[in-house]
């Protein structure tokens, strides 16, 4: 059978609403690992459950917490069938260089989305939201 890898950097990820979404469709757990560091992540605006957006920058970009996850090739277009605009699939680099496909999130909704790049990763977020930090 063959197997695409697939980088996940929301709610997708191990323990996060969406990621039965990526079970029932045969996925596996490869590793946690970081973009390069020429990413941005915004916390959208209007989705339930909340999603990230990942965007490549050119300049003021940082490493993004991700995980990898590998999905049978037959099932990975229904895996981006499922996803709503503006997020949408490209191909993402690694912090070790390393090309995969994965989120990634169209450049015009970061104008109403919060850049929360600084925490370096999505659950990094969540977990400052809940201890109430900004």
């Amino acid at each position: 059978m063959s197997m695409i890898e697939v980088a996940v950097c929301g709610a997708h990820m191990q323990g996060l609403p969406l990621n039965p979404q990526l079970q029932a469709l045969q996925a596996t757990f490869v590793r946690a690992t970081h973009t390069s560091a020429d990413y941005k992540l915004y916390h959208l605006a209007g989705f339930h459950p909340p999603r990230p957006g990942l965007i490549r920058v050119n300049t003021g970009g940082s490493a993004i917490a991700l995980e990898v996850w590998q999905l049978p090739l037959e099932n990975y277009g229904k895996l981006v069938a499922s996803v709503p605009a503006p997020l949408g699939f490209g191909t993402l680099t690694l912090q070790d260089g390393q090309q995969v496909a994965g989120f990634l999130c169209e450049a015009y909704a970061s104008a109403t989305a919060t850049d929360i790049s600084v925490f370096g990763g999505w659950r990094a977020y969540l977990q400052a939201q809940s201890q109430g930090q900004q």
